[in-house]
């Protein structure tokens, strides 16, 4: 099966090249980084990784992501695998997601930083805020249990067109989660590595990061509970 993988990334030129040189490039045929009005080189360095660059002037992950797979429509892919570029997750367990989709016939697969190993202080509280408040919400109101809202995720590519995903900015990995909850696709959590990110956080590094993402987050889940999509 043909495997892309989109990395948004603001910032990231530490890190950018240390996260596409792990990904294994025997399971991956094309690897595509959107660039999100980066002031740093990690559009240069990605590129001299070896990764499609592409630029995105929407400051937004969710537009990131969106810029991502809109190149993609017409590339014919089979799945697309979504990580950050800050080297906190570990690409070479790209397979551990990818394996419920080819052999067991999953739709989508959530890499769980809560259930696998994780580097001291790698998930500090405020970064698992978010996931706990959306796990408690979507399980009650949905039926879906989900232990993270972890980025680094793969889901078969109709499926992801099915889902209409819209949000720009941080509601992006909670939509995507909700919509496949109410759409009933056959969702899989898998236990994942995570240690310290290189360089600071753009979002759980502050208090009013952690605090705007928490509400996006809350105001995401309550939308879907009236919006039927």
């Amino acid at each position: 099966m043909k495997v892309a993988v989109v990395i948004p990334a603001y910032n990231e030129e530490a890190s950018i090249g240390k996260v596409i040189g792990d990904i294994p490039g025997d399971v991956v045929s094309e690897i595509i980084v959107v660039n999100n009005n980066s002031s740093d080189h990690t559009a240069r360095n990605a590129a001299a990784a070896g990764a499609v660059v592409l630029n995105e002037k929407i400051q937004g992950y969710g537009a990131a992501c969106l810029n991502g797979i809109d190149y993609l429509k017409s590339k014919h892919c089979d799945i697309i695998v979504f990580l950050d570029g800050d080297y906190s997750d570990f690409p070479g367990e790209i397979n551990l997601l990818l394996e419920p989709l080819i052999s067991n016939d999953y739709d989508f697969v959530v890499g769980s930083r809560v259930l696998g190993n994780r580097e001291k202080g790698s998930l500090p509280v405020q970064s698992r805020l978010g996931s706990i408040i959306a796990g408690f919400l979507i399980k009650i109101i949905w039926g879906v249990q989900y232990t993270d809202l972890g980025p680094f995720r793969a889901i078969k590519y109709d499926r992801l067109a099915d889902l209409n995903m819209k949000d720009k900015w941080y509601g992006w990995t909670v939509e995507m989660q909700i919509k496949a909850a109410k759409k009933k696709y056959k969702i899989l959590e898998v236990p994942v590595s995570y240690r310290k990110r290189i360089g600071n956080s753009k979002v759980t590094g502050t208090v009013k990061g952690t605090v705007m993402a928490s509400i996006i987050i809350i105001k995401t889940i309550i939308k879907y509970i009236f919006v039927n999509e």
